[in-house]
């Protein structure tokens, strides 16, 4: 006899499925035993369960298929919600298995008793169930498989009571297929193709899937016939760029900088994304980011076929034979001095080698990363999809377990790492190729950003305390070492680029603390040329625009 949990194993496998992250209890213990018994399933511990959701999440982006996620009841689930959370922002497919109390425990409202699936919809809410007998768990694991890989991927959750779970006569149900997305329809194709043909300013947003090889030449025929500027989404899932592809300028995450950037667009035309809208709300600024003068157009939704779609509009407006602008080979020099976060993004940009995956949470340290590596050798870029921090250690992680064979770079803010920092225990005990470099000025500098932008003046000795890191240090070379990792300080430009090149001659983990001054001025007059630089390929009339419309 089969029991539940060996059910669900084969169905999972048999799905393609193979890799589990898990954080188990005892609610999940026959799970775990069924680890054993099938060869082809990996499993990967996290010491936390956001690192197991996160990691799940950096797998999937990079393998292009879900990976299981093995969490104990709602608290383990309530753990792992924030990159569950970035997950679901990013459309990225995780299936989560979540174990539960036996049905007939539940009414004694043990101490772990929780409402789980209240939990899990904020993060699932196309797919949540919880298995109400052993002879039709398969059933429900390949539903749940299923919808997390319809377009657009999703998180879903599959809630395990025990006694299903261990209960006899489990059968494991062969794979369903997602439905096929469509591509855009001749009226809506009609309708886009006028708009670009009209001589009006127009840009193309990609986003979503829509940001692969394929998709982003597909999008620069357009480009180079009709004169239409590409655009991208602020955070993408996953970005593909470096040299031998079309530079693609993101949307800034400042409002004020997207509104610059839009501006003069009459027609603006998404492409798997969504129009753009301010991260947060400010007292007496705009929410929704498109002007008023701009008309928006959808020629492809998430749950269409985004790559169709735009190959039918290069036949429409009659671009098959144009030939896209593509990014000329430019790494910049070696960097020297002292240490500065431009810096440490200039000697990532001087050494990336070819094929690597680059995994952005350095927050404000990042800003000139894009500039930096935009000539690079062909490379990956993930980002920070839901604004929940503590993704990116995580991500490398998982990245790095689908693409063995590829470098992982994660560029990590020191706030942002201290929230899944137990990532780097599993990189070590898995002998993961990643470099961490984790920008280390003991600040949430982002923050004091912020602290200006909401209105919030003349702050005081307290409400700065809270963005402060500097009391105690942290030192994440330590740390690194504490759990196996290979770590090293660096203060100097010199130093750094000699650390990044023993991390690419040596087998990895390896972390490099790049200690650096805080990345923002307190004063917006100050911030204000920190700005414009961020940006380096803005046009003049556009920075003089900007500088007229920020200056106090």
């Amino acid at each position: 006899m089969t029991n539940g949990a060996q059910s669900l194993m084969k169905t999972l496998v048999d799905a393609g499925i193979e890799v589990c992250f898990s954080n188990p209890g005892t609610s999940e213990m026959h799970f775990v035993s069924a680890l054993d018994d099938e060869p082809k399933m990996r499993a990967v511990l996290g010491l936390f369960e956001g690192v197991v959701t996160g990691a799940a999440d950096g797998y999937a982006r990079m393998a292009d298929k879900p990976a299981v996620t093995l969490l104990h009841l709602g608290c383990g689930l309530g753990n792992g919600l924030a990159n569950l959370h970035n997950a679901r922002k990013g459309k990225v497919p995780v299936v989560n298995i979540v174990g539960d109390h036996a049905t007939y425990h539940v009414k004694y409202d043990a101490q772990l008793q929780s409402d789980i699936e209240t939990v899990a919809r904020n993060v699932s809410p196309g797919f949540c169930r919880t298995a109400t007998s052993t002879e039709t768990l398969g059933q429900d694991v390949a539903e749940a498989i299923a919808a997390a890989r319809a377009k657009p991927g999703q998180v879903t959750t599959l809630i395990l009571p025990a006694d299903v779970s261990w209960g006899e006569g489990g059968v494991a149900v062969e794979p369903l297929s997602p439905p096929t997305p469509e591509a855009a329809d001749e009226a809506t194709l009609e309708a886009i193709a006028t708009a670009v043909s009209s001589g009006q300013k127009t840009a193309i947003l990609l986003g979503g899937h829509a940001l692969r090889e394929p998709t982003i030449l597909a999008a620069a025929k357009i480009a180079a016939h009709k004169g239409v500027t590409l655009l991208a989404e602020t955070f993408p899932t996953r970005m593909e760029r470096g040299a031998g592809l079309p530079y693609i300028e993101r949307i800034a995450y400042l409002a004020e900088l997207a509104m610059v950037q839009l501006s003069d667009i009459k027609n603006l035309i998404l492409v798997d994304a969504k129009a753009p809208v301010s991260f947060f709300a400010y007292p007496d600024k705009k929410s929704y980011l498109v002007p008023d003068s701009c008309q928006v157009h959808t020629l492809a939704a998430p749950d269409q076929d985004a790559l169709a779609s735009l190959n039918k509009l290069v036949t429409a407006v009659g671009a098959d034979r144009a030939q896209p602008k593509l990014q000329p080979k430019k790494q910049p020099v070696s960097p020297v001095g002292k240490l500065t976060a431009e810096k440490v993004c200039k000697a990532v940009g001087h050494l990336l080698p070819d094929n690597a995956i680059l995994i952005d949470e350095g927050i404000t340290s990042t800003l000139m990363l894009a500039a930096m590596t935009a000539g690079a050798p062909r490379h990956d870029l993930l980002t920070l999809t839901g604004g929940a921090i503590g993704q990116g250690l995580p991500n490398a992680v998982g990245a790095a377990i689908a693409c063995p064979e590829r470098p992982v770079y994660a560029l990590i803010g020191d706030g942002t790492a201290m929230y899944t920092i137990q990532a780097l225990w599993t990189m070590a005990r898995e002998q993961l190729n990643v470099t961490s470099i984790i920008f280390n000025n003991a600040a949430y500098s982002v923050l004091n950003i912020e602290l200006d932008r909401v209105g919030a003046k003349d702050s005081g000795d307290k409400a700065k305390s809270q963005l402060d890191l500097t009391g105690p240090p942290i030192n994440f070379a330590e740390i690194a070492h504490s759990m196996g990792v290979h770590g090293v300080r660096v203060q100097t430009a010199e130093d750094m680029v000699k650390a990044l090149e023993y991390a690419q001659s040596q087998p990895g983990p390896h972390l490099i603390e790049a200690i650096i001054p805080e990345s923002l001025n307190k004063t917006k007059r100050k911030i204000l040329p920190w700005l414009l630089r961020s940006m380096p390929s803005l046009p003049l009339s556009v920075s003089k625009a900007l500088k007229k419309k920020l200056a106090p």
